[in-house]
């Protein structure tokens, strides 16, 4: 009994890690899980089941094992939801950080003085940070670039400076420019795509589309990939989407941060488009409720457990069962400073305080 327990913690926390890892925008999906999450519990769930039917656990251990499972299967979920704009993710997150410190070091580097005494690496830093303020060295670079316009360097830092401040239809001329000037690779091709594909216009798709097709010829490169991936997704080619995902996830080494959107966009390419990770999980969250649900009505529980029942159902949408267990549970708990967590959480899903029918 108490391997299902720690099996259950441990799959609960990993799942939790490979959602905090990928967090950010998913691919076709209203919450951030992945196909993993309800294998993995699904295992889980499978593996009680099997342990119930050779003796090995009676029905009391595996009503709480299960019990426990869809604790943590709810609490993924919750852990799982989606960011607002301004809830990035960790990798996100990080990867600006990183752009904004090249942007700033390849700035300091087109603009920095190289006769600088030979002051220690510390007081130079300082120096950099002081000296650098992104409007003004980009005017400062704009006017060099005006005087020496075949300047390749100038137009390398100059077009990712531009992204960093929104100047989307700036970036994708620095972009054009620079394949100009020094040939097209897949990298600028596709930062050139992302930037008239980050106009809000819209205006830039078609050329966007042309430069990422142009990238993805070179068989090695992920990034057109991912874009195109989208795309195919967008305008319902799920056959191209689905063989664009599996490219770009054979080329991955398995740390990027765009990986585990990608399997999941994987996935509902392989379903025609349809996110089925939330009904699976909705099925299996009922079938552990309903063992849950007997025992409270037959012979009452702990405020946790109805409030967990309460949960539950709220999370399947099926709020006249979340109202009469509500109910319930008040006239288990009568005083109201047994129930705040239990009252709150009822008030937020719009259930009747006071009791009664929807």
């Amino acid at each position: 009994m108490i391997f299902w327990f720690i099996a259950i913690a441990i799959t609960a926390a990993a799942c939790v890690a490979l959602v905090y890892a990928g967090a950010g925008r998913m691919v076709n999906s209203s919450t951030a899980q992945m196909p993993e999450q309800t294998d993995q519990f699904r295992a889980l769930l499978e593996g009680i089941d099997a342990d119930l039917a050779s003796g090995k656990l009676d029905e009391e251990q595996a009503r709480a094992a299960k019990g426990e499972l869809a604790r943590e299967m709810l609490r993924a979920r919750k852990d799982a939801r989606p960011k607002s704009s301004v809830e990035l993710g960790r990798a996100p997150v990080i990867a600006g950080s990183v752009a904004v410190a090249a942007i700033a070091f390849g700035i300091y580097g087109f603009l920095g003085s190289p006769d600088l005494p030979a002051n220690p690496l510390a007081e130079r830093q300082d120096v950099a940070a002081q000296s650098i303020d992104l409007d003004a060295a980009i005017a400062s670079i704009e006017e060099r670039l005006k005087q020496t316009p075949d300047d390749v360097r100038g137009w390398a830092v100059i077009g990712p400076a531009y992204m960093q401040l929104g100047r989307f239809d700036d970036a994708a001329n620095a972009f054009r420019t620079l394949m100009d000037l020094s040939g097209e690779t897949p990298e600028l091709l596709t930062a050139f795509a992302e930037a008239r594909l980050s106009e809000p216009t819209g205006a830039g798709a078609e050329d966007a589309i042309a430069a990422l097709q142009k990238a993805a010829e070179d068989p090695t490169h992920a990034r057109s990939r991912l874009y195109l991936a989208a795309e195919a997704m967008r305008v319902e080619d799920y056959r191209e989407a689905e063989r664009l995902w599996s490219a770009a996830i054979a080329l991955a080494e398995g740390t990027e941060p765009w990986l585990a959107a990608a399997r999941q966009g994987l996935v509902v390419a392989q379903n025609d488009g349809v996110d089925n990770t939330l009904e699976q999980q909705n099925e299996m969250i009922a079938a552990m409720v309903g063992g849950l649900s007997e025992r409270l009505y037959a012979s009452g529980g702990t405020i946790e457990e109805w409030q967990q029942l309460v949960q539950s159902y709220i999370v399947l949408d099926d709020l006249d069962n979340a109202q009469r267990a509500f109910d319930a549970a008040v006239v288990a708990y009568p005083l109201t400073f047994d129930r705040g967590e239990l009252d709150s959480l009822a008030l937020g899903a719009g259930l009747k305080l006071n009791g009664g029918t929807r």
